[in-house]
């Protein structure tokens, strides 16, 4: 008679059974041993991205074999290191984006193998769930300001201001002494000037773009379907970033670009760093692991009302909502 298999050889997870299914609560085998360059988490907690849907067909190819967990953005504790590994160490607390992943499958999971060079210490009073929401678009709002290169006194368009990426790129820019004016609807209105908007635009009104002028040094389209409205607002010589893969073509006047985040550490670090301190303003909502699926559907439709997601992969299984 077959052996059975040892009860712990399996994980509870979050994911797709193959390229075309629904994302559903599964039990996957654990991850094989790290090799070089690699190190194997205990996920504590992981974020929700509407890029996730990209993941189960390939659009974003980060190596994902179903069956397997989504999720490329997490924090958790090191169990176990590649052969070559000197950093992080066992035990250590760390928070990561990382793409591909080596193990071809997510971070919905209880263990996933990651790249060690893609993991960031975790600061110490920084809720592991808290740090899960920040990776991915941190990370990507530092991108894009790199990108463009705005310096102080500088103009910045934001499409988008309300959401998760918008808003950090808001906070990042104002920090560095750039003026902002950010879209959004008129419920965000009061925390964009919190945050430190110099002026906050109702999307929805049509002839906003008119009124406006071409007045920018730069434009950062969050919202799909505004790069080339936004393009059309930045003085000749300026620049265009987006990161909804809208950007128009370069022109003479034009510089612009569609941008696909990165993972780094090193970044990653210092904005966890400042999550820690209360100086980024992040909305997070935290759900347990077996609400994955319906995460997963608000956060693809938009219905989070640029509130970050969340799965506690361990822990308290209530929802909970974290304050800014």
């Amino acid at each position: 008679m077959p052996q059975s298999e040892p009860a712990d050889a399996r994980m509870r997870a979050c994911g797709v059974a193959d390229v075309s299914g629904q994302v559903q609560s599964l039990r996957l085998p654990r991850p094989q041993p790290p090799g070089p360059g690699e190190i194997l988490l205990d996920v504590l907690a992981a974020g929700v991205g509407a890029w996730d849907q990209l993941l189960p067909s390939g659009e974003w190819d980060v190596g994902l074999r179903p069956p397997a967990a989504l999720g490329v953005e997490g924090a958790g504790r090191v169990v176990a290191v590649g052969p070559d590994v000197t950093a992080p160490a066992v035990g250590d607390l760390v928070l990561a984006h990382s793409a591909p992943l080596p193990g071809h499958s997510g971070m919905w999971a209880e263990q996933v193998l990651l790249r060690a060079a893609d993991a960031a210490p975790l600061p110490e009073g920084l809720d592991p769930a808290r740090a899960a929401a920040l990776p991915i678009n941190g990370l990507t709002a530092c991108q894009a300001l790199d990108w463009l290169g705005l310096s102080s006194g500088m103009r910045l368009l934001v499409t988008n201001g309300a959401g998760v990426t918008g808003a950090l790129a808001l906070q990042l820019a104002v920090a560095a002494g750039v003026d902002v004016t950010a879209t959004a609807s008129p419920r965000s209105f009061d925390r964009l000037r919190r945050l430190g908007a110099t002026d906050v635009i109702d999307y929805r009104r049509p002839d906003w773009p008119r009124e406006v002028g071409r007045v920018f040094d730069a434009a950062l389209a969050a919202a799909p379907g505004t790069a080339a409205t936004a393009g059309e607002l930045v003085r000749p010589g300026g620049r265009l970033c987006s990161i909804t893969s809208d950007a128009p073509a370069t022109t003479a006047e034009l510089t612009s670009t569609d941008l696909y985040v990165r993972p780094d550490a090193e970044t990653l670090a210092v904005l966890a760093g400042r999550l820690r301190d209360g100086v980024l303003d992040l909305p997070t909502e935290v759900l347990p692991l077996d609400e994955g699926p319906g995460a997963f559907d608000r956060s693809s439709r938009g219905l989070t009302g640029g509130t970050k997601l969340v799965l506690r992969v361990t822990g308290p299984a209530s929802s909970d909502t974290m304050p800014v």
